[in-house]
């Protein structure tokens, strides 16, 4: 298992480049499982979750060839449906997350597809139940294969329907879209998740002759189409790696520039930050944050204290909020933050407060940060990281900390951040990765 070593206390300064999007390259890249034609993308970040779902679209057959450090060809026209039945397929499944994603476009394309229940973060509960229900409405029949513990779904014929999804789920709505767009007849989708992924993922599938319309709304008319054919994509900037750069810049940063950062699709990410009191200037498509020697805590109009939650897009992404309470930690203020959508993301504030953190855990879900204003510094400790989102703000933490600290599992971090420890050495941090039995 790997581990970071990180030397707390170094300022950082200098230019960073985002990569790209995660949660868009996921959607994507399955995409192109719609098309026996040639899809190119370019700008795929080169992290751990994306690489296996690559390696898992070459094991069913998918070509697959990089033509650049970031940019890769797809080339679906010979599928291996015989290896959706077999026990290696729902094995990797179970362990990647992104693989939730091929069933739409399997289902849509070959009418069948075997669901295993996909890894992940240990975040809590993520139901799939979104994805079954729309790919119910749409024609499909659903079995349970009791001794693999896999369900199987099949469709002779999907037909578009309208449907109103039970909840705003980005991967259900992106899977039921991947299903629709070959259907037969028009699909209405009502409260779609609009995150900007979603609408990239449209974009790239109109791109290829699908007919979605209402893009940005959570309203979605897709009009099915016979096939498609080849398209080139390019993947949006990673909003919450920006997002990760803006709390570490505020934390330990000596200036930072964020450079095309694609400021116009991060919603409410920065506003967010500018309530903790952070400094934030735009140039163009850049995102400077200078030396932050203090931030205050912002309160609402009537005085109250701040309270930061998450909510479906246009809404804040709930990725961020660990980072947000990390930066929160060196604030002047109180700020209360509601972490709605996911019970066991806050779990890793025990990790903050054996740092000298002042957090009160109210519950799963809700916690309250009483900002040191640097009168205090985080010192350092040993701890795992338990999900990408909780890893990185763990390692903001370590980065501004006194002493030297350890991260375990960084894996988890892998999966989400690309050569990370590099790319913030460079701005000045001290990080080693390790092989630590």
């Amino acid at each position: 298992m790997e581990s970071f070593i990180i030397e707390g206390g170094h300022r950082l300064s200098g230019t960073i480049t985002p990569q790209g999007a995660k949660n868009e390259a996921l959607e994507v890249i399955c995409a192109t499982l719609l098309t026996p034609a040639e899809v190119i993308i370019r700008n795929i970040p080169d992290i751990l979750d994306v690489n296996n779902l690559i390696r898992l679209l070459q094991d069913i057959g998918v070509k697959v060839r990089k033509l650049a450090p970031n940019d890769y060809s797809f080339l679906a026209d010979d599928i291996n449906l015989g290896y959706l039945e077999t026990e290696e397929f729902v094995s990797k499944c179970s362990s990647l997350r992104g693989s939730v994603l091929m069933f739409g476009p399997l289902l849509g394309r070959f009418g069948k597809a075997t669901v295993a229940k996909p890894g992940g973060d240990k975040i809590g509960r993520r139901r799939l139940d979104t994805h079954f229900l729309g790919f119910k409405n749409l024609g499909a029949r659903f079995g349970h294969v009791e001794d693999r513990n896999v369900y199987e779904i099949k469709a002779d014929k999907l037909t578009g329907t309208d449907m109103l999804l039970d909840e705003a789920s980005v991967t259900g709505t992106a899977n039921i879209i991947m299903a629709a767009v070959l259907a037969e007849g028009t699909t209405t989708i009502y409260n779609a998740a609009c995150e900007p992924y979603i609408q990239q993922l449209c974009h790239l599938l109109n791109s290829m002759g699908a007919q979605i319309s209402g893009i940005a709304s959570n309203l979605l008319t897709i009009r099915g189409v016979g096939s498609l054919h080849g398209a080139e994509h390019t993947i949006l900037p990673d909003m919450i790696e920006v997002g990760s750069f803006i709390g570490m810049a505020a934390m330990i940063g000596d200036g930072i520039r964020i450079k095309d950062a694609a400021v116009r699709h991060l919603g409410l990410i920065p506003d967010a930050f500018r309530r903790l009191g952070v400094q934030i200037v735009e140039e163009g498509d850049d995102l400077i944050i200078p030396r932050q020697d203090h931030y205050a805590v912002d309160t609402f109009i009537d005085g109250t204290i701040m309270t930061i939650s998450d909510a479906p897009w246009p809404g804040l992404t709930p990725d961020l909020i660990s980072v947000l309470l990390v930066v929160a930690t060196q604030a002047r203020g109180s700020v209360l933050f509601h972490q709605k959508m996911f019970e066991s993301r806050l779990f890793f504030v025990d990790k903050l407060i054996d740092m000298g953190a002042q957090i009160i855990l109210c519950d799963p879900h809700r916690a309250v940060v009483v900002g040191h204003d640097h009168s205090l510094t985080l010192h350092a400790g040993r701890m795992s990281s338990p999900d990408i989102r909780a890893g990185i703000a763990l390692l903001i933490a370590a980065l501004s900390a006194r002493g030297t600290s350890r991260i375990d599992n960084i894996a988890q971090i892998d999966r989400g951040y690309e050569d990370i420890e590099h790319r913030l050495n460079a701005l000045g941090a001290n990080i080693r990765r390790v092989e630590l039995a």
